[in-house]
C-alpha cells in the first residue's frame, strides 16, 4: 500500500506538468511577420544526399524572402555537394561552402556551425538540420515569434515523422521526457538555468547574443551543443523560447531502432548535465515509477489508478506531439525499458569515449 501511494503521488506531480504543458506550451505565432530582417539560414551537411534537396526546396518555398542559405559540406563522401550546387544554379540565394578539416578539441557539428557563422551575413542566424522539413510560413512565423517574445533564441522541437516499426520504440521518448518533466513555459519565464530545453535541429538566433556568448566556438568540444548554448544564453541574461513544431516544422530523426538508439545515447546523459550516478539513479527511478503500475496491476487491483494516470499522460503527450496514441499506449512498457537501457548505454559510451556519429568518434 505504501508503494501504491508513493507511485500515485509522483505520477500526479508529473501529470500536473503534462497538463500544464498541454494547455500552456508556447507555439509559433499564428500570423506571419511584417518585419523582414535579413536571415542567414545555416545548414551543416555531412553525407546528407538523401535529405538536403527536400530541405532546400522547403526553404525556397518560404513566403519570407529576405534570406541567404549557406550549406557547409562537412567532408561528405556522397553526393551532398553536387546536389547543393544544382540548387545554387537555380537559386543564387543558396551557396555551398567546403568545410575545413576537423581540428582537435572540436566536435564535427560544432566546427561546421562555427564556420557557417563566420561566413553568415544575416541579422539573424537560423541553424537548421538537413533532415528538417518546414511549411511555407515557418520562417515568417519564427521571426514574428522571436520579436513577439523578445527572446534571444527561439528553438523548436520538430514534429517527429515516425515510419519504421523500430522507431516507435524510441523516438517518442524525446517528447515524453520533454513534456513530462519540464514546464516549457518556464524555459522562457525563469532565469534558472536548470529550466532549459533546446533542439539543434532548429535554432533561430539574434546575431548579437550569439556573438556575445562566443557562438559554437565556446562549446566546441561539447556533444550536446544545443543545450550548452541555450544555458549560456540564460547565464548571460538572455531569453530562450522553446516551442513544438506542430504543423510547421517536421523531422524524421532516425530511420531504424539502432540508429535511434545510437542517436539518443549520444545526447541523453550529456543533455542532463549532472553526475553520472545521479543520472542513473534518476532514470532508474523513472523506470520503476512508470513500469511498476503495469506489473503490479496484475497483483493488486488498486494499481489501476496509477495505470489510468499513465494512460492520460500518454494520451495528452501524444496529442500535443502529433503522435499515434495507440502505439504510444501499447508500447509504453517497452519504451520505458528502452529509455533505461539507452540511458545506461549513454553513460558507458560517453565515459569510455565509444560513441561514433556519421563516421566520427565523438
Amino acid at each position: 500500500m505504501i508503494l501504491f501511494f508513493i507511485v500515485t503521488f509522483f505520477l500526479l506531480i508529473t501529470t500536473c506538468i503534462v497538463v500544464y504543458n498541454f494547455f500552456s506550451a508556447p507555439s509559433l505565432a499564428n500570423k506571419p511577420t511584417s518585419d523582414s530582417p535579413f536571415i542567414s539560414v545555416l545548414i551543416a551537411a555531412r553525407n546528407e544526399e538523401k535529405n538536403i534537396s527536400q530541405c532546400l526546396e522547403n526553404i525556397q518555398k518560404q513566403t519570407y524572402n529576405n534570406f541567404e542559405v549557406l550549406v557547409l559540406d562537412d567532408e561528405s563522401t556522397d553526393g551532398t555537394s553536387k546536389i547543393v550546387e544544382q540548387h545554387h544554379l537555380k537559386d543564387k540565394r543558396i551557396n555551398l561552402l567546403s568545410g575545413e578539416p576537423l581540428p582537435e578539441n572540436w566536435k564535427g557539428k560544432n566546427w561546421a556551425c562555427h564556420q557557417l557563422s563566420q561566413k553568415a551575413k544575416g541579422d539573424k542566424f537560423l541553424f537548421i538540420d538537413a533532415d528538417v522539413r518546414i511549411s511555407p510560413d515557418t520562417l515568417s512565423k519564427a521571426v514574428s515569434t522571436l520579436n513577439l517574445y523578445r527572446c534571444s533564441l527561439l528553438t523548436i522541437f520538430p514534429t517527429q515523422i515516425i515510419s519504421s516499426f523500430g522507431e516507435f520504440f524510441i523516438v517518442p521518448l524525446m517528447n515524453w521526457l520533454l513534456l513530462t518533466f519540464l514546464p516549457l513555459k518556464l524555459v522562457y519565464k525563469s532565469s534558472i538555468v536548470s529550466f532549459t530545453a533546446a533542439n539543434g535541429q532548429f535554432m533561430l538566433w539574434e546575431k548579437d547574443i550569439y556573438k556575445k556568448i562566443g557562438g559554437h566556438k565556446t562549446i566546441g568540444d561539447k556533444v550536446v551543443e544545443d543545450m550548452e548554448l541555450a544555458r549560456l544564453v540564460k547565464k548571460n541574461s538572455g531569453k530562450v523560447l522553446t516551442v513544438l513544431g506542430d504543423s510547421d516544422v517536421f523531422c524524421r530523426m532516425y530511420t531504424s531502432f539502432m540508429e535511434g538508439f545510437n542517436g539518443f545515447s549520444k545526447n541523453f546523459f550529456p543533455g542532463f548535465n549532472i553526475h553520472p550516478i545521479l543520472f542513473l539513479l534518476f532514470i532508474s527511478f523513472l523506470f520503476l515509477l512508470y513500469i511498476s503500475p503495469v506489473l503490479l496491476f496484475f497483483v493488486q487491483d488498486d494499481f489501476i489508478i496509477p495505470l489510468v494516470i499513465i494512460f492520460v499522460q500518454r494520451l495528452l503527450i501524444s496529442l500535443k506531439s502529433r503522435q499515434r496514441i495507440l502505439s504510444n499506449v501499447i508500447l509504453h512498457p517497452f519504451q520505458i525499458f528502452v529509455m533505461l537501457i539507452t540511458g545506461i548505454n549513454s553513460v558507458i559510451s560517453i565515459s569510455k569515449n565509444k560513441l561514433f556519429w556519421k563516421g566520427r568518434r565523438l
